[in-house]
């Protein structure tokens, strides 16, 4: 569980939390269960690198602000259109018994356990993120596909992966399939044809031996004289 220490802001203008961007922190707001919001802000540089880190918006964190931790879950961030900067983050609270809407990723475990991918076998992941209902203290940091023994034709679906009473996926009503593992798609180079000049050559070739065996002459080359014909005048003038 990551965390991250934050402090209270009294920022009332925009002209203050201008102010507090520049100095390299970012506002951000605490909200959810009987508390009252609190207004923090967090260090940017920080704040950035959680994000950069994987599956920052459904990851639990603990919040150290002023000497007294809580624990969160990341919600939204803003970004600058400009600068592409994060200029403000909304925090949840994690209160007990309360249900969210959370996409929590698929993590895919024994590749080289699989068979089917020894054999060339391609795996398909139809959904890298599923959504979930569950309360928030109770959010799966992943759901767990292990491809152990799994052989070329086998599917996920989500009724393989093993969740608690209390979390249930959004979509409801159908067994849907998360990944499979398929055939691999290799593309058949297709044969040469022959080269025409070869054809022609060997056509040319049987058609030579086969006058040959009636008793027929050879051919005579450009330029060859025949036996008894009279050379060609070179001009002739009129």
């Amino acid at each position: 569980m990551n965390s991250l220490d934050a402090n209270i802001r009294n920022t009332k203008t925009k002209g203050e939390l201008n102010s507090l961007r520049g100095n390299g922190d970012v506002p951000a707001i605490i909200y959810g269960g009987e508390a009252q919001n609190e207004k923090i802000s967090i260090s940017k540089k920080i704040l950035k690198s959680l994000i950069e880190s994987e599956n920052f918006l459904s990851s639990i964190i603990t919040l150290n602000v002023e000497g007294k931790s809580q624990k969160v879950l990341p919600r939204e961030i803003k970004y600058d259109i400009i600068s592409d900067e994060p200029i403000h983050v909304d925090f949840l609270r994690i209160v007990s018994g309360v249900k969210v809407r959370i996409e929590v990723p698929v993590k895919f475990l024994n590749h080289e356990k699989s068979p089917g991918l020894k054999k060339g076998g391609v795996l398909n992941i139809v959904r890298r993120k599923v959504e979930l209902k569950c309360p928030s203290e109770k959010i799966p940091e992943n759901l767990v596909i292990d491809l152990d023994g799994v052989d070329i034709g086998e599917s996920f679906k989500i009724s393989s992966i093993n969740l608690e009473d209390d979390v249930a996926p959004t979509i409801q009503g159908r067994d849907f399939v998360i990944a499979t593992l398929a055939a691999p798609t290799v593309m058949k180079e297709p044969e040469k044809p022959a080269e025409a000049e070869g054809t022609e050559g060997e056509e040319g070739a049987e058609g030579t031996e086969a006058a040959a065996a009636e008793g027929g002459d050879k051919p005579a080359a450009d330029g060859d004289k025949k036996e008894g014909e009279d050379k060609k005048p070179a001009e002739e003038k009129k």
